[in-house]
């Protein structure tokens, strides 16, 4: 079953993010989509009649199950262990707010849930990040949405980015591709996970998808 439709609605959280507000611009100009439901925590600061934005308290996210009426959410939140300033902060974010945002989705009867998650995530892993990814994606999966749909970018490039662990990190991981090394994690721009997002929602059918870097690249090129 396909899930195409020429009037689509789509919720949103993690919509100030790089990530997300790659996404939300792309939404806007694609025609399949009539309505964008942001969730946020400050302005986004986007004007389009498209646009419903909705500040909230991702603490009370229950008081906002009003909102919930979509063909697909994007789950795009997330944060950095300094950002958030503990593990127990990042957890919060990063898990508790996501999962918390797709039971609300499945319990309101959005068919599509799409995850953006991370390359090595393992619920079984000894590395903090890649746990707390892991633990994400098994939980989501067992709400058995119509489709789900997880991403496992590598690095992310982001346009302006602060972050000098990430921006290190980015220039060791494109030192070693250029030696033939880790290509699976070679970085890849926020606009291409997006684009591969919303054409993944247009294209997939019914089940469950991990997306890898590969086929970002395969989705995306091919278009």
């Amino acid at each position: 079953m396909l899930f195409y439709s020429e009037n689509m609605k789509a919720i949103i959280i993690g919509a100030t993010g790089a990530s997300g507000k790659e996404l939300v611009n792309q939404l806007i100009n694609d025609s399949t989509y009539t309505e964008i439901i942001c969730l946020v925590r400050r302005k986004l600061n986007v004007h389009d009649s498209k646009i419903k934005e909705v500040i909230i308290d991702f603490d009370k996210l229950n008081d906002y199950k009003k909102y919930f009426s979509a063909d697909v959410a994007y789950s795009c939140l997330g944060t950095t262990l300094k950002a958030a300033g503990s593990k127990e902060a990042q957890w919060i974010i990063d898990y508790d707010y996501q999962y918390h945002f797709a039971q609300i989705s499945k319990e309101n009867h959005v068919s599509t849930f799409v995850l953006i998650s991370s390359i090595g995530a393992n619920k079984d892993s000894k590395i903090f990040y890649s746990k707390m990814k892991g633990k994400l994606e098994a939980e989501v999966l067992k709400l058995d949405f119509n489709r789900t749909i997880i991403f496992q970018p590598p690095s992310l490039i982001r346009p302006n980015s602060n972050r000098k662990g990430e921006i290190f990190g980015m220039k060791l991981i494109q030192f070693f591709n250029s030696i033939g090394l880790f290509k699976n994690y070679k970085p890849l721009h926020v606009s291409d996970l997006a684009k591969a997002m919303i054409i993944a929602t247009q294209q997939l059918a019914t089940g469950s998808y991990f997306i890898s870097p590969k086929q970002i690249i395969k989705m995306t090129s091919n278009s």
